[in-house]
């Protein structure tokens, strides 16, 4: 008897959260508790963009997925971002994201200057609106203070890991002086 079931159906095409986690210094362990905490189907994605030694080989989406149950990719160029999963940079790369997609680049600036946590959140306040999720964790610097003014202006949430809880402070500071 077909279409006529009543059912709702939910369309692939519908906006879901997307939450970009930007973490340093000290960034792993925080990164474990907040993902350790998340319920397998939250109906959002997560983006973790943190500062990586551009030589080293890229071991954290190994390393997180141990401790969630949602599958943890690294990200490649033109990924699509999927509800319940997560993506992690790559080592020694610039991301955005634009209608649900990633895109890759080769970072612009000398490494003393990169800011891959704004860069990304710039981005994703521009192309999630009111559904995109800022969070700062543990780190150096003030990286992540920028994009999450983007996604405060665009009605977006923020969130910042107490200062006191951070192993390192800078980031978390930095960006609770919005």
């Amino acid at each position: 008897k077909g279409s006529s079931s009543g059912k709702i159906t939910r369309k692939v095409s519908e906006k879901f959260p997307i939450v970009g986690i930007g973490a340093s210094a000290g960034g792993l362990e925080a990164l474990e508790q907040f993902l350790g905490n998340l319920p397998e189907n939250s109906g959002m994605a997560y983006v973790v963009i943190q500062h990586l030694d551009p030589t080293q080989k890229g071991m954290l989406p190994e390393l997180l997925q141990r401790i969630t149950p949602m599958k943890v990719y690294q990200a490649t160029d033109r990924m699509s971002v999927k509800v319940n999963s997560v993506y992690v940079i790559p080592p020694n790369k610039s991301m955005s994201i634009l209608n649900g997609v990633l895109h890759l680049f080769e970072p612009a600036e000398s490494r003393g200057m990169r800011l891959p946590i704004d860069f990304f959140l710039r981005s994703l306040a521009d192309d999630r609106q009111d559904l995109s999720v800022g969070v700062i964790l543990s780190g150096m610097g003030s990286d992540g203070s920028t994009g999450l003014r983007a996604i405060k202006e665009r009605n977006g949430i923020i969130l910042v890991q107490d200062p006191a809880d951070a192993k390192f402070d800078s980031m978390p500071r930095s960006a609770i002086e919005l």
